[in-house]
C-alpha cells in the first residue's frame, strides 16, 4: 500500500502547468540613473572599506549629475 501522499501527488501532478510557463526575467532591479550610481558606489565602499557605510542620494548629488537645477537660494 502506497502512502497516501505519494497518491495525493500523483493525482495533483503539476508537471503540464510547469512545463508551459514562461521564463522568469533574467535580471532584476535598477534601471540606471542617478541612483544606480550612488548604489554601486556605496556596495563597493561597503566591500572594500567600510561594511557599515551607508550613502544615499542627496540634492547635491542630483545637482552634479544635472538632474535637478539650484533654485537660486543661497
Amino acid at each position: 500500500m502506497e502512502h497516501p501522499r505519494t497518491t495525493s501527488a500523483r493525482d495533483h501532478d503539476d508537471s503540464a502547468i510547469i512545463d508551459a510557463a514562461e521564463a522568469a526575467p533574467s535580471a532584476v532591479g535598477r534601471t540606471g540613473g542617478i541612483a544606480t550610481d550612488v548604489g554601486t558606489r556605496d556596495e563597493l565602499t561597503r566591500a572594500v572599506e567600510d561594511p557599515e557605510s551607508h550613502e544615499r542620494v542627496t540634492k547635491g548629488t542630483e545637482m552634479a549629475n544635472g538632474q535637478v537645477r539650484n533654485g537660486g537660494r543661497r
